[in-house]
């Protein structure tokens, strides 16, 4: 459950405009990624900090809304942070059911020329995506599918491989080496966690409880 000193957050000194409002950025607490843009108040930011879900203005009702009330995707407040003229609000949340947009897209920014995509997250969620796809739907001319055909033994034959070859240009003390070397073992670990199904999301929440 998140706790949150109120103090922390001082509802009162945040630079509110001239509606009484400050704009709040959404983002996925694990790998970053933007889910939504809405608006507060001092009263909303409170019930926020009260209830550790998100509570936002609407302008067009004007009236309070609790994020995923009605469709049960609701927020999980994991860290709120305002910037430096305390006139714009970043909120961390965990995202339940993985849908913030009202249209069932898991961010309101999935758009890039009226093309619905994935948006942006931290490289290796990216990436993940990425090899997901290769897994469900699959091509001849993809190595990343010519893994998921071998299954475990190829899978796993070439992350010791890397393991081995990271060893290597780390004793050799070659910075562009290792960096190479480390891509390489993490995109077949990658491959790994998604030929067992195993959601990326779920070593992030792994690092993140051993880093308390």
């Amino acid at each position: 459950m998140f706790s949150i000193d109120s103090h922390s957050v001082p509802v009162e000194k945040i630079r509110y405009d001239d509606r009484g409002l400050v704009p709040a950025i959404v983002q996925d607490y694990l790998d970053g990624t933007v889910l939504m843009m809405a608006w507060m108040n001092q009263e909303s930011l409170q019930k926020t900090l009260e209830t550790g879900e998100t509570w936002f203005w609407s302008r067009s009702r004007e009236n309070l809304w609790h994020k995923g009330a009605t469709s049960g995707h609701l927020q999980k407040i994991r860290s709120i942070r305002y910037d430096c003229d305390s006139d714009a609000l970043l909120i961390g949340v965990e995202q339940l059911g993985d849908i913030a947009c009202h249209t069932g897209e898991r961010s309101c920014f999935h758009q890039v020329d009226g093309t619905i995509t994935a948006p942006p997250a931290d490289t290796l969620s990216q990436l993940f995506q990425v090899i997901c796809d290769r897994r469900d739907n699959p091509s001849e001319d993809s190595y990343t599918c010519k893994l998921f055909a071998g299954g475990d033994n190829k899978i796993l034959k070439k992350i010791g491989e890397e393991s081995a070859e990271v060893v290597m240009a780390c004793k050799d003390d070659e910075p562009d080496a290792i960096a190479g070397e480390v891509a390489d073992l993490l995109y077949h670990t990658l491959v790994a966690l998604a030929h067992h199904h195993v959601d990326l999301k779920a070593v992030y929440r792994q690092l993140q409880e051993r880093r308390k």
